[in-house]
């Protein structure tokens, strides 16, 4: 036995296992309520038709979180920092402003999410949203870096229910195998609507700044880039995976009997009397641990982001008395969430729709500025973007501009 472990240890760097981290949940963060509702809606919509699209979506994810990987583990700085440092005052607060209001409309919007699991399981949200702000931070607050990074790990566990769920559904694995490797395509400005809706959840402002920033306050350097680039890379497959399944589970049940569904937990509830209580409670789980782990990576994202642009102390290892504002943003942020989220006779779809699209403009902004920052010489010296990184960076720049132009002027 001693032998067969040993074995393993040569075969596998476990010592590589505790650098990973910031690719895996910064990639799986953007499988968020908002997310979860894309995916269902066009499972429960088109069934498997789409699921080709989600293996595309797989390597421009992976871009997207390299890059950003990359960026921070060479620099050792967050991104608005970077942007701060390295682009005239204008263009620099541009940016910075775009970066704040987009993470702050997103963060708040994440408990919108966490009240629709409680209403799922008959819970008042006025009780369970409180409650869940409380815990989102306390847990932040009074942890560190390595305690934080367990938690949103044990979060990210949850969307693997996703997957189980799916199998409570028993869909069709040959026509799921022949749909994920032959295109189908239609002209309809629905379905127009939902591949493009689909290509602009793929990628939110707030995972890249995560995975960057997570790797500044993880202390990574150059030496573990290799490393970290396989977490980022990972971390996107296992988000797109989860999608996948989340399509299955509903275009196996919902689509063959014409139920639309508007958000995910709308998807939940219809799975109950389809596919069984099990079903519905994998699915309402995954819904509980993806904005559980938003509602958290939100606030300190947009709060670590602020405080970086201004040059103030930031980071989870500080204290509240070391860094009076990080943590007053972060706490401001979870309250906002808390209050908005309790007000009565708030329409949460038509909220999360339209924090969507307002979070879908600033895309291609941070876009730019990303590889801006990952040619610059200067800053990256030997590890600026290799041409074909640097190509396919520059086409997900282009087909997010085009996808989030046209969802705004379909939705106007």
């Amino acid at each position: 036995m001693r032998n067969i472990l040993n074995k393993l240890r040569k075969l596998i760097p476990f010592k590589y296992l505790a650098l990973m981290g910031p690719g895996l949940i910064g990639a799986v963060s953007g499988n968020d309520a908002g997310g979860i509702a894309t995916y269902s809606t066009l499972g429960a919509g088109y069934g498997y038709k789409l699921l080709w699209l989600m293996l595309l979506l797989l390597p421009t994810l992976s871009v997207v979180q390299v890059i950003s990987i990359r960026l921070g583990v060479v620099t050792g700085k967050g991104l608005t920092a970077l942007i701060r440092e390295r682009f005239p005052l204008r263009k620099a607060m541009f940016g910075i402003v775009s970066l704040f209001l987009s993470n702050s409309l997103t963060a708040v919007s994440e408990f919108l999410g966490i009240a629709a699991v409680f209403e799922l399981f008959h819970i008042p949200k006025i009780i369970g949203v409180p409650v869940a702000g409380f815990v989102v931070w306390w847990s932040i607050v009074k942890g560190t870096y390595r305690r934080v990074e367990k938690l949103f790990i044990l979060f990210s566990a949850f969307f693997l229910s996703y997957i189980a769920a799916s199998f409570f559904t028993h869909p069709d694995w040959g026509k799921v195998a022949y749909h994920l490797v032959v295109p189908s395509f239609q002209f309809d400005p629905a379905y127009l609507s939902i591949f493009i809706a689909t290509i602009a959840t793929s990628i939110t402002p707030y995972m890249q700044i995560y995975t960057q920033s997570s790797a500044v306050e993880k202390g990574l350097t150059p030496k573990d880039l290799t490393v970290s680039q396989i977490d980022a890379v990972l971390g996107s497959v296992f988000a797109v995976i989860v999608a996948i399944f989340i399509i299955i589970t509903t275009g196996a049940t919902l689509f063959p009997r014409g139920i639309l569904v508007n958000s995910a937990s709308d998807a939940a509830l219809a799975l109950k009397p389809l596919a069984g209580n099990y079903a519905f409670l994998l699915f309402g789980l995954g819904l509980f641990g993806a904005s559980m782990l938003s509602a958290a990576v939100l606030p300190l994202t947009t709060a670590f982001s602020t405080c970086e642009a201004f040059g103030w102390r930031a980071g989870i290892n500080y204290t509240f008395r070391q860094a009076p504002v990080f943590y007053s943003i972060f706490t401001t942020l979870i309250l906002l969430g808390v209050a908005i989220t309790l007000i009565p006779g708030i329409n949460l779809i038509k909220l999360l729709v339209l924090t969507y699209l307002i979070n879908g403009i600033f895309i291609p902004i941070e876009l730019f500025y990303m590889i801006r920052l990952a040619n610059d010489r200067e800053l990256m010296e030997k590890y600026v973007n290799p041409p074909l990184l640097n190509f396919f960076a520059i086409l997900i720049f282009a087909v997010t501009s085009f996808s989030i132009l046209f969802l705004l002027i379909t939705f106007f």
